[in-house]
């Protein structure tokens, strides 16, 4: 008969006793929401098909601010979480290439991002919501977004 608890390592141990790889006899470590937004937004952007993350509103502030010396725009831009002390729920609305095959891209954007998020923070991704805001053709290019918000004509 072999000893199995012997072979244990601590973090089966801690995960067996509940209370996860966040968690520890020695203290706990709190994961804010920007910092899955963030994760969630570079992940999703890294699949092949997404444009850009964020409604048209967004898009058009985020041109202008690219504009201003020292602005960058936001790496969670079209990107909300809920973030619990174990598992995180992720809101997306993105802007898809044309031609990209949607079902197939949103499966992608889903894979990438619940693995960035779960190996980047432990956290368990519970869902991924992806709101496919608008489609992207040949031959738009950003100008539009800032003429929208601005109102003005180059």
């Amino acid at each position: 008969m072999t000893n199995t608890a012997a072979t244990k390592t601590p973090s089966t141990e801690l995960e067996a006793a509940g209370t996860g790889a966040l968690a520890s006899t020695q203290g706990s470590t709190t994961i804010a929401d920007t910092v899955v937004a963030k994760v969630a937004g570079l992940a999703t952007r890294e699949v092949s098909g997404v444009h850009a993350l964020g409604g048209g509103a967004a898009r058009a502030f985020s041109a202008i601010r690219e504009r201003i010396p020292g602005a960058s725009a936001s790496v969670a831009q079209g990107v909300s979480v809920e973030v619990g002390e174990r598992q995180a729920a992720v809101d997306l609305q993105i802007l898809v290439e044309y031609g990209v095959y949607i079902a197939d891209l949103a499966r992608s954007v889903r894979k990438n991002v619940i693995t960035a998020v779960e190996q980047i923070t432990g956290l368990q991704v519970v869902e991924v919501n992806i709101n496919v805001s608008d489609v992207h053709l040949p031959g738009d290019d950003e100008g539009d977004d800032t003429q929208a918000a601005t109102g003005r004509v180059r």
